[in-house]
C-alpha cells in the first residue's frame, strides 16, 4: 500500500498571503493539520525556511521546528515531517537534541528530515556563512553521522572537520525505536544518496519526475548493496504539486485565490492544475518509477479545506 503525505500552509510558498491576521495564518495551517489528522495521510509536512518563495518578500513563513513542535501538540495520529530541515541553520548535535524532544512531544510521529540546504539569499540574511558546495556537503555529511550516532549511542566523541563534540548528553533520544525517523533529502549521487544508503529510513527524490526518480533509485539500489543495506527497508518518497479542480473548468479561475499574489504562468508551471483522475496519472507514473511514497503540496488548502479531502481521495485510489 503506498502512504501519502501532504504539505501544511506555512507561509514558505505565499499560501498564508490571503490572510492579514498571523494568529489567523497560524490558524489556517494549524486547520489543515487537524484535517489531515482526521482523515486516512500517513504524514503532514514542513518546509525549513525563513523566507518566501519565488522571491523574498515581507511575509509570513512559519520557523519549521517550533512549527512542527506545536503541531505534534495540535494532531493525534498522524506523522509530523520536515521536507527537509536545513543542515546549516542548526548545529547538528542540537538538531539531534531538537529531533528527541519532538519525537516524544508527539508520541513517536516525528519523522526528522535534514538535508545540505540551498537558499543562499536566506542564509546570508540570517548571518549564516555560505559555505562553498564542497564544504556544504562535506558538513551535511559529518552532520548525518552525528546526528545518528547521538540518536543511537551514548556518550559520543566526534571530532570532525566542520563539527566536535564531546560527549553530550541527549536524553532522552526518542520514543520511536531504534532511533526517530530519519529522513534525508536530496539525489546527489556521491554523497546525498550514498548518506540515505547508510543512515536514512526514508529518502526524498525526483520532484515527481519519472525519470528522475528511475535514476536516482537505480543509483540507491547500488549504493545498499556496497554497504549491506537492504534497499527494501528505505522510504522512497516524491513530491507532486497538484491542485485538483473538475473537467471543464477553467484552471486559471479556478485556482485565482490559491495563486495568491503569484503570475499565472510560474503558478501553472509549479503545480499540475488537473482533474482528479490527471493527478492519479501523475501518481502512478511516480510509483512505476520506483517512488513508494508521495507527499502532495496543494496550494490553497489554507482557504478550502475542501482541497485536503479532494485529495485524499486521489490517495485513496492507491490504498
Amino acid at each position: 500500500m503506498t502512504r501519502f503525505g501532504i504539505f501544511v500552509p506555512q507561509g514558505w510558498k505565499m499560501d498564508l498571503a490571503g490572510i492579514a491576521d498571523p494568529v489567523e495564518q497560524w490558524e489556517a495551517m494549524t486547520d489543515v493539520a487537524k484535517a489531515a489528522d482526521a482523515g486516512s495521510w500517513d504524514s503532514i509536512w514542513l518546509f525549513d525556511h525563513f523566507h518566501t518563495v519565488p522571491e523574498p518578500s515581507e511575509n509570513t513563513t512559519f520557523e519549521c521546528w517550533t512549527t512542527t513542535a506545536a503541531l505534534a501538540r495540535d494532531t493525534k495520529r498522524v506523522n509530523i515531517g520536515q521536507m527537509v530541515g536545513c543542515n546549516g541553520y542548526r548545529n547538528p548535535a542540537l538538531y539531534a537534541k531538537i529531533a528527541s524532544t519532538v519525537d516524544v512531544a508527539s508520541h513517536g510521529r516525528l519523522y526528522a528530515g535534514i538535508g545540505a540546504g540551498w537558499y543562499e539569499h536566506e542564509w546570508k540574511a540570517y548571518g549564516y556563512e555560505w559555505p562553498e558546495l564542497k564544504d556544504r556537503m562535506g558538513a551535511f555529511r559529518e552532520a548525518t553521522e552525528l546526528i545518528y550516532r547521538m540518536w543511537t549511542e551514548d556518550e559520543v566523541v566526534f571530532n570532525g572537520k566542520y563539527y566536535q563534540v564531546d560527549k553530550p548528553i541527549n536524553e532522552p533520544k526518542g520514543v520511536r525505536k531504534p532511533h526517530p525517523s530519519f529522513w534525508i533529502g536530496g539525489g546527489g549521487p556521491n554523497v546525498t544518496l550514498k548518506l540515505v544508503a547508510q543512515y536514512a529510513d526514508g529518502a526524498n527524490i525526483g520532484g515527481g519526475n519519472p525519470d528522475v526518480i528511475r535514476e536516482k533509485v537505480a543509483l540507491l539500489k547500488g549504493h545498499c548493496e556496497k554497504v549491506g543495506r537492504d534497499y527494501n527497508e528505505i522510504v522512497k518518497s516524491t513530491g507532486i504539486n497538484a491542485f485538483p479542480i473538475d473537467a471543464g473548468d477553467d484552471p486559471r479561475k479556478a485556482t485565482e485565490k490559491a495563486m495568491g499574489p503569484q503570475n499565472w504562468e510560474k503558478f501553472s508551471q509549479d503545480n499540475l492544475i488537473g482533474t482528479e483522475d490527471e493527478i492519479a496519472n501523475k501518481v502512478e507514473a511516480a510509483l512505476e518509477a520506483g517512488a513508494d511514497y508521495i507527499i502532495f503540496y496543494t496550494p490553497g488548502v489554507a482557504y478550502d479545506l475542501d482541497l485536503v479531502e479532494r485529495m485524499e481521495r486521489v490517495a485513496k485510489r492507491f490504498a
